[in-house]
């Protein structure tokens, strides 16, 4: 055993007297270092390390290591205390290998063999650093080496298990310690309750939190939030209203801002912003402490919901009260503003956020998009090059944004050079940014070069997706391209690429253009077969398909079959059906269709109306085709010119020119501008009366 260091009581004595006189760390650290040999004995070790390990920065590091340096060399026996100062230190400062050096010197370096406390304090730095697996064979060298675990112990096994998502080992140790008359405290079911709810078995958490009260173990406001939050994230307002409401009526505990923050976020997240910002006015009220996290859910939930003034409002009032806005809050004011087209403001904060430094990559991509939105695209780019002038990386978001506001302004050239300038920079794009430009491609007639760039995503590492296909399906159903549409189609399900109802939908839609109404039902049939749930949209398509191809008595069953699968068809349905029953000169049917659109909770709109109309002006029918107009105005609808250029045509053909000029005098009136059409069928009505049939 390595003999004890005897310096001088009176000179040590006085060291540590000094030392401790020194407030600053820096200048007791110097001190130590200038003060002689036979002054520096084993408290005094103790007591610079000590001071040292409180510290979370890492440039005291230098000094630690000469301090422990020292201590081996003048083989100065030092208790545990000692070494578990040193080890704390790299434990705050997420230094757990520096941590297991020393443990496992121990012996070597502070002549002392390494307790419960220096296993603890290891042990929590590798949880720390999510080393689990090393955690466990210290815990296993622990038993090995007779150590006695206590409740600190136990905490951290709990904690491990929750972090390996082994709950039911960490319910079990909660078991155990009671066993061992070891009385698990509040950190040990709080850990248990954090875990349970992070994994997202709430009622179990619930369960172990109610086990608190019939232990006697009373629970403090972080079991309450944890259990609040954990219900709000998952939509249960019921639930975590009753946690709250026990909340409130335990006199020992009481809510604190964590709470307010967990109940706003959660209701701002649930939709239910209403009730987020009447609490946000209650915690004003009662002049409750507030932070960044009060606000910031109320300003995103805000934003989503374009209320950019009650956004505005929440933004500035946190301004006054001294809190700074952190990039997460003033990328959802940038893009809330730009959503309510103020563009001004749009600069005005963007101004700001350079000034404070608080740009980010995601600033910058939502700048670029909302640029390109409003088509200025020359400042989109601007703002492109100063986001790498900034030394920002622009990501794979990045590059999308910029791909798709360059193809959706026109100019999908430029959007090839970036692609290769990602391909260089090694950047993976997603398929966001690939169906972007293939979309744009396919706008341009450019199918060449479309087909190009998904051909090259299958040797690339981003594999072509649903919504890559889907882009180049669409582009080639757009350019009565069906074969080639079917084609890829076809690559697409090769691929093992599984297509989406979007896809489906986007074919038969091509498939029923064409008249193909057979290969429309087997595409169907194969939807069915592969169990894909055919929805209101494939239906419309077919329908109309049918319609187009004047089998109105097979849309009607069809339609039928729909209504009696629970579907409940929209408005474009409706229009769709009646149009076609209009056309083959079933009006009742017609009629009984518009009349029953109130079941499906469906309003007519302009279309329905404007069909109605002309199919019964075809037949002569004015008298009906007013009726409709009337209700029409009823509904608070306003007629658009296509509804007066069916009246004006269906008034002349009946004979009834002059009311046609009394509708021509309305659409006046309510500035509504004739065109072209409407100055032909009421002029030719007036030069040749009877020709207008």
């Amino acid at each position: 055993m390595a003999a004890e260091c005897l310096p001088t009581v009176q000179t040590s004595r006085r060291l540590l007297k000094l030392l401790r006189s020194e407030k600053n760390l820096i200048s007791a650290i110097r001190l130590f270092d200038t003060a002689p040999e036979d002054a520096v004995s084993a408290d005094v070790f103790y007591y610079i390390l000590r001071r040292v390990s409180v510290s979370r920065d890492a440039n005291f590091l230098p000094a630690v290591n000469r301090i422990v340096d020292l201590v081996r060399l003048r083989k100065c026996t030092c208790t545990e205390d000692t070494a578990l100062a040193v080890l704390r230190f790299y434990s705050r400062n997420s230094m757990a290998d520096k941590a297991v050096d020393v443990f496992q010197k121990m012996k070597e370096v502070f002549g002392c063999e390494p307790g419960v406390k220096s296993y603890n304090c290891l042990i929590n730095a590798l949880v720390v650093s999510n080393q689990l697996e090393k955690a466990e064979v210290f815990i296993r060298h622990l038993k090995v080496m007779g150590v006695k675990p206590n409740l600190e112990t136990f905490n951290l096994l709990i904690k491990i298990g929750c972090e390996k998502r082994d709950l039911g080992k960490a319910r079990e140790l909660i078991d155990t310690m009671w066993a061992r008359d070891l009385v698990p405290d509040i950190y040990s079911y709080g850990t248990l309750i954090n875990g349970l709810v992070k994994n997202g078995a709430l009622n179990e958490a619930m369960q172990v939190f109610e086990e608190m009260f019939d232990r006697d173990l009373k629970p403090d406001v972080a079991c309450y939030n944890m259990l609040v939050d954990g219900f709000l994230k998952k939509g249960d307002c019921r639930v975590a209203g009753e946690v709250l409401a026990k909340l409130t009526k335990d006199s020992r505990v009481y809510p604190n801002v964590a709470t307010y923050n967990i109940l706003i976020s959660g209701l701002c997240k649930c939709g239910r912003i209403s009730e987020g910002l009447e609490l946000w006015n209650k915690m004003r009220r009662s002049k409750q402490k507030m932070d960044l996290y009060t606000y910031s859910p109320l300003i995103q939930g805000l934003c989503e919901l374009k209320d950019i003034n009650g956004a505005e409002r929440v933004y500035r009032e946190m301004v006054e009260v001294n809190i700074s806005p952190d990039a997460v809050v003033n990328n959802a004011m940038l893009n809330g503003f730009f959503q309510a087209s103020r563009i001004e403001k749009c600069f005005e904060l963007w101004e700001f956020m350079g000034s404070e430094g608080s740009r980010n990559v995601a600033s910058f991509n939502i700048m670029i998009k909302g640029l390109f939105g409003i088509g200025d695209v020359d400042q989109a780019i601007h703002i492109w090059e100063v986001m790498k002038e900034s030394g920002l990386s622009p990501d794979s978001k990045s590059f999308g944004v910029l791909v798709d506001g360059l193809c959706k302004n026109g100019y999908c050239s430029k959007c090839l050079v970036v692609l290769e300038t990602a391909k260089e920079k090694r950047v993976v794009l997603d398929a966001y940014a690939y169906s972007a430009v293939i979309d744009g491609l396919c706008r341009e007639a450019k199918f060449t070069e479309a087909v190009d760039i998904l051909n090259g995503m299958t040797q690339s590492a981003c594999k072509p997706t649903a919504p890559v296909y889907n882009a180049l399906i669409n582009g080639f159903i757009h350019a009565s391209k069906l074969d080639d549409a079917i084609r890829i189609f076809h690559e697409m399900k090769a691929m093992n690429c599984s297509p989406t109802i979007i896809t489906f939908n986007t074919i038969l839609n091509g498939l029923c253009k064409a008249e193909r109404l057979g290969d429309a039902f087997d595409l169907l049939k194969e939807m069915l077969v592969n169990g894909w749930k055919p929805d209101v949209i494939t239906y419309t398509f077919i329908i109309k398909g049918l319609c187009r191809s004047h089998k109105v008595e097979r849309a009607l069953e069809l339609w039928n079959e729909v209504l009696e699968k629970g579907f409940k068809p929209d408005v474009q349905m409706h229009n769709i059906l009646i149009h076609g029953l209009c056309s083959d000169g079933k009006f009742e049917c017609a009629l009984s269709i518009y009349l029953g659109m109130k079941r499906f909770n469906c309003s007519p709109n302009l279309v329905t109306y404007n069909t109605l109309m002309d199919g019964f002006y075809k037949v002569g029918d004015s008298k009906s085709s007013l009726i409709i107009w009337a209700r029409l105005l009823t509904n608070g609808m306003q007629p658009d010119i296509i509804s007066y250029n069916i009246s004006f045509k269906g008034l002349c053909s009946c004979n009834r020119v002059s009311d046609a000029i009394l509708f021509l005098n309305n659409a006046l009136s309510d500035r509504i501008v004739p065109t072209v059409v409407s100055w032909n069928i009421l002029v030719r009505a007036v030069i040749h009366p009877g020709l207008s049939r």
